[in-house]
Formats: C-alpha cells, sequence, structure tokens
C-alpha cells in the first residue's frame, strides 16, 4: 500500500468534460499539490473513505499502489484527511483489498 499522506485539504474535483476519471487536486501541509484519481469510494460504519492513486503531470497513474483517506466535513467543505488509527486503517484498507482482487481486468 502507498505512503499515507497528511492531506488536510479542500477536495477539489477538477471539471473537464471529457475527463473519463475523477482527478482530485490535493494539497499537502506543506503546499505541494499533487493529482489524483479516486479509484472507489466507501461508507463503512457511517463513514465515507476514498481509495486514491497518484498521477503524473499527464494524468497517468504512478506505480500501481493506492492511498486511503478518510473524507471529513469541516466547515462546510469535504476535508480528505489520513488515517491514523491502525485498527481502522486495517480495516478500511482490507476493504479496499478485497474490493480491488475481485476486479477481472481481462474482462474490460
Amino acid at each position: 500500500m502507498a505512503e499515507d499522506k497528511e492531506l488536510n485539504n479542500a477536495v477539489e474535483p477538477e471539471d473537464e468534460e471529457d475527463e473519463e476519471i475523477d482527478v482530485y487536486t490535493l494539497t499537502d501541509e506543506e503546499g505541494k499539490e499533487t493529482n489524483f484519481e479516486l479509484l472507489a469510494e466507501a461508507e463503512l460504519d457511517g463513514v465515507l473513505y476514498y481509495a486514491m492513486t497518484e498521477l503524473d503531470d499527464e494524468d497517468e497513474q504512478v506505480g500501481d499502489e493506492y492511498v486511503i483517506l478518510r473524507v471529513e466535513e469541516e466547515d462546510g467543505e469535504e476535508v480528505l484527511v489520513s488515517i491514523d488509527d491502525d485498527d481502522e486503517f486495517d480495516r478500511v484498507a482490507d476493504y479496499f483489498d478485497d474490493l480491488f482482487a475481485d476486479i477481472d481486468y481481462d474482462q474490460q
């Protein structure tokens, strides 16, 4: 699994009509912006989580790893935060691992 980064920022999906993927520009605590593709989302125990993979400058995936971030609301905006609790992270990671293991990439 990819490094779980501290990304305390507003969710900003890019608005491109021809784009087939959901691209989010996230800003870390140092102000560095990075594009991520939303791979999947899951609501577990009333909490929303995103599985996302980093994109390069041409919106191509960087590697085959992904990060898991929890969606929270701050001042009326959705904010993505890293999961600090190991048990919570393991539970959510198991869910996404199972989800991605069930995808038959040969059928696409």
